[in-house]
């Protein structure tokens, strides 16, 4: 997979990158001022662009090398074999067993949140594949926001990530509202035949819409968009609300990765 504009805007603080991350992209540390023209179109493995995004921020060198040899366990575990330029020491085992990533599986559930509405909003993301412990994402704080555009926010930023993943097999996107999908899948495409405007007033959210729909269009062949019953103990669907309900906490406006050991300890969080 090449790396482009967009995931180096995702993995990126404060517009630079750590240690790690320069040494997965084998570029020089520190950086030099067109690191960016440098990473861009480097073709780099899918577990790479994992750790990539999982060591994004101002992280501590011990902290780093924890995630790389955190992430490595994890693939261990789960039997895959790391596809990577950048790896720990190897260690040797009697067999390796690598699952074939055409059948792997992706479940991206999203969902908004509102302290008051309108009132302080975010968003929560619970990624899965196949079945592994699902990659969770807060983000996409709004100090005066709306339950409608937080839950748009979460399915757009469910469409980003679905655009920025490899995958032979149909992506499944889960949201609990039906707002937000009706907005993306079926209203906009009359908006915009009559020149996004409607009968009655103005289209709330437009530009979010206007986004999320041209994404919706470039991977309607790759992706479906499921509605489920929102708190009803669907597990992705819980913690997708319990990671907006803390992304209004933190006020974090981008969105980054939660850290957890068990995903018990996130459902016992508060949720709205």
């Amino acid at each position: 997979m090449k790396i482009d504009n967009n995931f180096i805007q995702l993995i990126s603080h404060k517009d630079t990158l750590n240690k790690e991350q320069f040494k997965i992209l084998s570029l020089d540390y520190p950086s030099e001022e067109n690191w960016k023209n440098q990473a861009l179109d480097k073709e780099v493995s899918k577990n790479d662009m994992n750790l990539l995004m999982l060591l994004k921020g101002d992280l501590s060198q011990k902290a780093q090398e924890q995630i790389i040899k955190n992430y490595h366990m994890v693939l261990e575990f789960n039997n895959i074999k790391p596809k990577s330029v950048y790896e720990l020491p190897k260690v040797e085992t009697e067999e390796k067993i690598q699952i074939n990533e055409n059948e792997e599986h992706i479940r991206i559930y999203c969902d908004g949140a509102c302290s008051g509405n309108p009132g302080n909003a975010g968003s929560g993301l619970a990624i899965y594949s196949n079945e592994k412990n699902p990659v969770l994402l807060y983000g996409a704080y709004e100090e005066e926001g709306t339950n409608n555009i937080a839950e748009l926010n979460a399915l757009h930023q469910a469409l980003v990530i679905a655009k920025q993943t490899s995958s032979d097999n149909i992506i499944s996107i889960f949201s609990d509202s039906k707002y937000a999908i009706d907005c993306i899948t079926v209203w906009a495409f009359g908006w915009k035949a009559n020149g996004w405007s409607k009968k009655g007033g103005e289209i709330k959210n437009l530009e979010l819409i206007k986004e999320s729909h041209n994404l919706f269009l470039q991977l309607k062949d790759k992706i479906e968009i499921n509605h489920v019953r929102g708190h009803t103990g669907i597990e992705g669907n819980e913690l997708a609300d319990r990671m907006a309900v803390y992304a209004i906490k933190i006020k974090n406006k981008n969105f980054e990765f939660y850290s957890y050991n068990k995903i018990e300890e996130v459902l016992a969080m508060k949720s709205y």
